[in-house]
């Protein structure tokens, strides 16, 4: 992956965004001005908003101040204190223009206010310039968070995103693996071929394991040196090895030469896990069981997979 393929969300993608107030006239003024140029969805509470917000992950929230039950700043505390909807940009609407109301909900974590009555030109000025501001933030959240090598996901990324899966799979009690990957006698490799054909021999792996993965929620990471981990949600041993398996021989079919490997070619080995995760077990129980796992694979003769069910 390159930096274009990273600009190009920029460049060619419609941002999303989550218009809440409890008067349909509102939301239908900010709807007309905007849906040209974004993809717009509405909510008439503060609940539905944080519900959506969720869902859709929008760009930017356009959120009324003052709602009946929970007001835009109670919507905002919580969008802020969920690591899922943290990043959304809030903008305040609101029919006063008062500075303390203001500060409040900057220090909430707010990027601007639009006044109502609405001004057409000063808030289509503002939401385009939070939403470019919000797309550049992301983009260089995305490339702080990729592997400048392989292009994969970094490790820095997956420890942030395997947390979140894990309370996902507690709450809807559903089965979570992962497949720990590791390219077979690498260091002879890099011996006889030297390290730039090691880097190209990384990013050919890499490329493959992502091609091995078909869901979108399926997530590959470069875990350090000739590793890499995969998280699997939703998907019992059974699923999570015939995936393993399919990566170990897409690995293989490149064909890629090395003559100090047994295999006379370059492999991989994998361990998986699997587990019914619960608030009382940690995440990294199911990371060193795959570790075991990946070394199993290994003492066992390697490209092959290991695996077990916690």
């Amino acid at each position: 992956m390159d930096a274009a393929d990273i600009m190009m969300p920029l460049e060619t993608e419609k941002g999303k965004i989550l218009v809440v107030d409890d008067q349909p006239l509102n939301i239908k003024i900010l709807h007309q001005l905007l849906h040209e140029d974004y993809d717009m969805f509405m909510a008439t509470n503060g609940q539905q908003a944080i519900a959506l917000c969720q869902q859709l992950q929008p760009d930017l929230v356009l959120l009324d101040i003052e709602m009946p039950i929970m007001s835009g700043y109670d919507v905002c505390q919580q969008l802020k204190a969920d690591p899922l909807t943290a990043n959304i940009g809030v903008i305040f609407v609101t029919a006063h223009f008062d500075e303390v109301q203001e500060v409040k909900g900057f220090q909430l974590g707010a990027v601007d206010f639009i006044h109502k009555p609405i001004n057409p030109i000063i808030t289509t000025a503002r939401v385009k310039n939070q939403f470019i501001l919000k797309r550049q933030t992301d983009l260089l959240h995305s490339i702080a968070l990729l592997d400048s090598l392989t292009g994969v996901a970094n490790r820095r990324q997956f420890e942030q995103r395997l947390p979140e899966i894990w309370k996902h799979s507690c709450r809807t009690q559903s089965p979570l693996s992962v497949v720990m990957l590791d390219v077979d006698f690498f260091k002879l490799f890099n011996d006889r071929y030297g390290h730039q054909e090691g880097d190209q021999c990384l990013r050919l792996v890499a490329k493959a394991i992502s091609a091995a993965l078909k869901r979108s929620v399926d997530f590959v990471a470069r875990y350090g040196g000739e590793e890499f981990i995969c998280i699997l949600p939703e998907t019992p041993l059974l699923g999570a090895e015939h995936i393993a398996q399919n990566i170990v021989d897409t690995v293989q079919a490149l064909h890629l030469e090395h003559l100090d490997s047994s295999f006379n070619e370059v492999t991989i080995s994998a361990g998986v896990a699997s587990i019914q995760p619960q608030n009382d077990v940690t995440w990294q129980t199911l990371i060193e069981a795959a570790d075991q796992q990946l070394y199993l694979a290994k003492q066992n003769g390697r490209n092959q997979i290991s695996g077990l069910v916690l």
